[in-house]
């Protein structure tokens, strides 16, 4: 489930983008959850993560650009689409990595090109992501986010940067068939991202988070073939 936020201090705004926005994503059958906000600090209190946010530019403090700010500094890494009546305002958007912008009034055509777009950018994204179902929700986890899985009792425990784990139960024989090559099955309880490998020594891997990880006797050259392999593949730009 694609989680939405819209923050905007005009009810009836709030109302059209969220009509407008389910509309398009019900038509492409992908399921989202929207969450309205009436300023930039509801939305920066909030404790959801989000994948899209569409914010408005002009609000009382903190203004759009204030809180597209501070969600970047507090590790917002999603899509952000600023609402706007004045276009002037959208240069200042290059620097928060803003995805696009919507002029007030919505106008239909351009509404329609931004969430095509988006959409196309979602699933580009999403090759590079893993989709986690636990019972009726899901979790879309960037690999680049992932430091290493680890698998306890038939649960798996993906380390993520931020320090959060994300855990449920599936095999890591299936995991790691949705995995890509920068991940490697050191020991059959771990998978690694070898991105995050800073020291390898004595059949322990040394992560840049300060975690180890063992590596099996079985698998010692395979890792170290792998490593190799991935170092080579970086300095040759992927």
């Amino acid at each position: 489930m694609i989680q939405i936020a819209i923050c905007d201090d005009e009810p009836y705004m709030i109302n059209l983008l969220s009509e407008k926005i389910s509309a398009f994503f019900n038509k492409e059958n992908i399921e989202i959850n929207v969450s309205c906000f009436s300023s930039g600090l509801d939305l920066l209190s909030s404790h959801q993560t989000f994948h899209i946010i569409f914010l408005d530019i002009q609000m009382n403090k903190p203004n759009g650009f204030e809180t597209a700010k501070r969600l970047r500094a507090n590790g917002f890494d999603g899509f952000l689409i600023f609402v706007t009546i004045m276009r002037e305002f959208v240069f200042n958007a290059f620097e928060v990595q803003a995805f696009d912008y919507l002029v007030k009034p919505l106008q239909e055509e351009h509404f329609n090109q931004t969430m095509q777009r988006l959409l196309t950018s979602i699933r580009d994204q999403n090759k590079k992501c893993l989709l986690i179902q636990k019972r009726k929700e899901w979790d879309i986890i960037l690999f680049d986010h992932i430091l290493y899985c680890e698998i306890i009792d038939r649960k798996i425990y993906i380390h993520l940067k931020n320090k959060s784990i994300i855990d449920y139960y599936d095999k890591i024989e299936n995991l790691e068939k949705k995995l890509d090559n920068r991940f490697f099955k050191c020991h059959r309880s771990y998978l690694i991202n070898l991105q995050y490998v800073k020291n390898y020594k004595s059949a322990i891997v040394y992560l840049t988070n300060g975690d180890t990880i063992p590596v099996s006797r079985l698998r010692k050259d395979d890792f170290c073939a792998a490593m190799l392999h991935y170092m080579k593949q970086q300095r040759l730009g992927g």
